[in-house]
């Protein structure tokens, strides 16, 4: 019997106690995220868009540079200008890096995870702000839904991880004419007993 493709793995780069800690700035993340969403940039060019001085970007991408997030993408430069591109698709965070016994390590884990809650918070606000400029066919496609289910913890987890291999399974399509980038945001939050 033949066996099924295996959908293809986004390149992920694990977190741990030091390269969070080297990623864990508001900037760096937002950086760090563009770079992967827009493809490679110079400190200018993301100084620009992320309205931020190209002093501070330049600074920070050396930073990211230095724990692995960003390297040199010598192919786009012409040239003194230096180029940018993220190092990896996305980034996994490890739950453990909430109980770190460095005071440091949790401080550096809250701040990146509620940095990450406001850029789905900006992205959200943003489609809502320009959504009647986008063909109604795209306004139809978009969703901002929510859902109260009873779920054990082991039956959220094995929600969440059916629902990034879904999501994962649509990640290496064929181009079509009429494709855009799509962000899809997942939150699985439990609610306390009211």
């Amino acid at each position: 019997m033949p066996e099924e493709p295996q959908t293809p793995q986004p390149q992920l780069r694990t977190l741990d106690a030091r390269s969070l800690r080297g990623l864990a700035h508001p900037l760096r993340i937002r950086m760090l995220a563009t770079l992967r969403h827009d493809g490679p940039a110079t400190a200018s060019q993301l100084a620009q868009r992320l309205g931020e001085s190209s002093g501070a970007t330049s600074y920070h991408l050396r930073q990211l540079a230095a724990h692995g997030f960003v390297e040199d993408a010598p192919e786009h430069g012409k040239g003194r200008e230096r180029w940018w591109r993220a190092a990896h698709e996305g980034t996994r965070f490890d739950e453990e890096l909430l109980y770190d016994e460095d005071p440091a390590t949790r401080g550096a884990a809250d701040l990146f995870l509620h940095e990450i809650a406001t850029i789905h918070t900006q992205e959200m606000s943003t489609w809502l702000g320009t959504a009647h400029g986008w063909p109604q066919e795209w306004r139809r496609a978009s969703d901002i839904s929510d859902f109260t289910l009873h779920l054990t913890p082991a039956q959220s987890l094995e929600l969440v991880h059916k629902l990034h291999e879904l999501i994962d399974g649509y990640r290496d399509l064929p181009p079509e004419e009429g494709t855009r980038a799509v962000r899809f945001h997942t939150h699985a939050l439990p609610r306390a007993d009211d």
